[in-house]
Formats: structure tokens, sequence, C-alpha cells
């Protein structure tokens, strides 16, 4: 092969070509650097500048370089004399860090890019700030050591695969801010007992639980109208499953080889049940709440779930069901003869403004019953008294034809009680105006809400002991703060100098 140039005319052209190329480079390539930072404890982290060079994000470094043992990143990094904000982890950023123990992220960062700490085996502990919104694809996929991790109620996506092979994951709480848990999001969680699935969740994407080995329970929420292609796929320790009525479609292998599966039951609304999707168990009741069946499709149950299994129809329909192609094939077919268990009516939300208790609910048309106690009653013999008063509220739903909803609870107080600058007095009763600041407290779970403490105001955790176990500064909102305690026991929350009790749910 014979090429010929024309020398002169080529170079001419190449040194243009290059001149454009550095020309279109140079705004981005003032930044286009990491560097390297020591933290408070001496590890080095490495940062990418971002937003023209204003704040800056947490990266991998360079030079094959893992972080190891427990990183501590700081919301501020000072270096060259200027100091910037930490608002991002790019993905990948402690990828195979095989040595990582634990990272704390501090609340400044509001994005965790995909792949973060995926393949970190001897990761235990993460500690995400109520500031970050989405849990990429893959962040945790392969931290094979990661027994618990609480995800603040800022997060409204999981994305696929993220928490994929997390084998020593017994325990996650999705709070009801998540809208969306992606595909194989809990894939082989070979250790995961139970799930609650919140009620702002629509589907359950395909694989999401798949291989969750040791999961005997799952709640799922009448908010679902979809399960998705091996959603539940080899859970061998589940023993029920309730489809609620919300749900319209249930995906091929479902709930394929739940081996341990003794009831299944089946919402009204289900319009489509796919190829084996209880295939794998031999069941030995099946209810199905479904008024006009429909076809349906290959195996769904196993051959010994049609030759063995009771399926309870609802009454005045069994003829339907033995004419019905695939639900005929039962041998042993009833009429329930009770009505359907009513659907259930949403947890009400507590809220505070001017001066007035608000509940709300998801379900409409509802009767909100409660109760409001004084725990700072008493009879009093000094000329002054404090209006800091504390009360306790619980209310519950209730609507005809559902079943009551679940106990909200929360706490109200009044801090920083102190005159107005320029008190006033009514005239009739000469009585001086003072000022409250009203504080509604709500704890449920591993989460601890603040509402209406005012910006920049410490706000602190402690157990009955007076172990500090969260703090943080108030923002304007809601102000949320992960902790670790059981059920039914006391927290003291101090908004400044107020320290009230409270009850964790």
């Amino acid at each position: 092969m014979i090429i010929a140039y024309n020398n002169h005319k080529n170079t001419k052209i190449m040194k243009k070509v290059i001149l454009i190329i550095m020309l279109l480079l140079l705004p981005t390539a003032t930044f286009a650097y990491s560097i390297g930072v020591p933290n408070a404890d001496g590890i080095t982290i490495f940062y990418d500048y971002i937003k023209n060079g204003t704040e800056l994000a947490v990266t991998s470094g360079s030079n094959g370089y893992r972080y190891t043992g427990n990183v501590v990143i700081p919301e501020e990094v000072t270096y060259m004399n200027r100091t910037r904000k930490v608002t991002q982890i790019f993905g990948g950023a402690f990828e195979n860090c095989s040595s990582l123990t634990s990272v704390t992220i501090p609340n400044s960062v509001t994005s965790i890019g995909a792949s973060t700490f995926y393949g970190c085996h001897t990761l235990t502990s993460v500690t995400i700030p109520n500031s970050v919104k989405i849990i990429s694809k893959e962040t945790f996929y392969g931290c094979w050591a990661l027994a618990s991790i609480t995800i603040p109620n800022s997060v409204t996506y999981i994305g696929d695969y993220a928490f994929c092979n997390c084998r020593a994951l017994a325990s996650i709480t999705i709070p009801n801010s998540v809208t969306y848990i992606g595909n194989y999001a809990f894939d082989y969680c070979p250790s995961l007992t139970s799930v609650t699935i919140p009620n702002s969740v629509t589907s359950i994407n395909n694989n999401a639980f798949d291989g969750c080995l040791s999961l005997t329970s799952v709640t799922i929420p009448n908010s679902v109208t979809s399960i998705g292609r091996e959603a539940f796929y080899g859970c061998r320790a589940l023993t029920s499953v309730t489809i609620p009525n919300s749900v319209t479609s249930i995906g091929d292998y479902a709930f394929k080889n739940c081996s341990s599966l003794t009831s299944v039951t089946i919402g009204n609304s289900v319009t489509s049940i796919g190829a084996s999707a209880f295939d794998g168990a031999d069941i030995p009741t099946i209810i199905t709440l479904i008024e006009n069946p429909f076809s349906l499709g290959y195996n769904v149950f196993s051959s010994n779930t049609f030759l063995n299994a009771t399926l309870i129809v609802p009454t005045g329909t069994i003829n339907k069901y033995k004419e019905t192609a695939g639900w005929k094939a039962f041998m042993f077919m009833e009429e329930s003869g009770i009505p359907t268990k009513p659907d259930k009516c949403s947890k009400p939300s507590i809220s505070y403004f001017n001066g007035k208790i608000i509940f709300e609910c998801e379900t409409e048309g509802v009767l909100f019953k409660s109760s409001i106690t004084d725990v700072d009653i008493r009879d009093y013999t000094s000329s002054v008294i404090n209006l800091a008063t504390t009360y306790n509220i619980s209310v519950y739903a209730t609507k005809e034809g559902y079943e009551n909803s679940d106990v909200a609870t929360s706490t109200l107080c009044w801090i920083d009680v102190e005159p107005m600058q320029e008190g006033t007095k009514d005239a009739e009763d000469n009585v001086t105006e003072v000022r409250a600041m009203p504080v509604l407290i709500q704890a449920e779970g591993n989460i601890i809400s603040v509402q209406g403490a005012a910006e920049g105001t410490e706000v602190s955790v402690y157990n009955i002991a007076g172990i500090m176990l969260n703090s943080t500064i108030a923002n304007k909102g809601i102000t949320t703060l992960n902790v670790s305690l059981p059920s039914g026991s006391t927290a003291i929350v101090k908004i400044g100098e107020k320290a009230v009790r409270v009850l964790v749910k």
C-alpha cells in the first residue's frame, strides 16, 4: 500500500487542528487534576475540582491508590489557602478498596455516584447524611461485610444493583421517601430476614429481592401495582405472601422456588400472573380474591400444588373458576364464605403550623382519632410560671370498610420562652404577651425528626444513659438524625438548651 502526503500542506493543517483542540480544552484544563489532602485523622483523601473550581468531589486518586481503615470525609477542605465544600462523591471513588472498614459522609454531600463502594468486601459501616437523595447504581455492590445500613428519609431513589451481593446485610429500613427500588437492588442478600416496602413505592422491579435466602416475611403495601420478573425468586425461607388489591400484574417467576410457602393470597385487581410465578413450592392453601378469573399461563403453580392444595375463591365464583383454563386444574376448590379482609388506612402524618396541629392521611375520607396529653401538667405555687409545656400527641385514621391505621405519635414542646422586646398588654386582662418557639419531635425506627427548630440551632440525641448518639445543626424545614435505639426505648432530644424525652416507636 502506498500513501502519498503533501507534507507542507498537511503540516499546516495539523498545526491548526492542534491549536483548536488546545483552545477548546483551556476552560476545563484549569481544574482537570486531583489533589490529595489529609483529613483530621491523617488519611489522605483525593478530590477533583467541580463547578468551576468552587467545590470538591471525592475521587479515587491515581496510581492504584486504595483507601483503608476508617475514613471520615470532611465537610470542607482547605488547599492552597482556599477553603471549598465537599459536595459530591464521584462514582467508583472507593471501588475495590478491599481493606476499607467504615466511611462517614458529611451533610455537605448531596450526590453519591455509581459503584462508589463496589467490591469493598470489608466495609462494615457507612453513614449516609440526610442531604443525599439518590443511591446510585451498584453503590454497595459486593459489600460482603455490611450487616446493616440506615437510609435517610431524604433518599427517593435506590438504583439497580445498589445492594446486590451484600451477603451480611440482615436488616435495612427503607423510608417512605423512596419511590423507586431498582432492578436487582437487593439481589442475593442471603442474610436479609425481613423487608417492609414503604407505601411510596409503586412497583417492585425485576429481581429486586432475588436470592434473599433468609427472607421470612415481606410487606407489600397497597401502593404497589406491579411485581416484576423474578422479584422474589429463590426466597426459600418465605412462608406466606399477600398480594394487595392494588397489584394488577405478577411477573414471570416472581416467587419461583420459594419452597417454604404455605399460603398465598392474591388480591382482587390482579389481571395477569406470569409463567411459573409460584412454581417450585408445594403450597397447601391458595386464596384468590379475583371475582372474574382469567386464564393462567404456563406452570404458574407446581403440579403438586394443583393436585393437593385447596383453592379458596370468592363466594359465588366457584363455577367460573372450574371453567377457566389453569384454575380448573386445582383438584380441591371451595368458596370462602367470609368477607375479604378490608384495606388498611395509611398511617397519618402530624405537623404543626400557626398554632394548629394538622393531621394528614393518604387514604381519602378518613376520620382522625387523636389524643393529646399534657406531660408537664402540675399545680403551681410560685408567682412565675414557665409556659414551656410539653404535649404527647397520638393519632390514627379510621374509615368505614377499612382497617384502622397504625398509630402515629409525636411530641410538641416550646423552647426559648421569653418576653417580647416590645411586650404589649391586653387592655382588659393586663397580660403581657410572650414569645415561644414551637417544636414538633417525631421518633420512628432509626429516624428522629425535628420540625421548627431555628436554623443554626444545635440538635443532639442522647440515650437514657446520657451518651450522645448523634448531633447536627438545624436547617430549614425538618431536621433529621439517624440513631440506633430499640423500639420502646426513650431518647433524649436536646434542642439548644431544651431537653425533651421522646419514646421511640
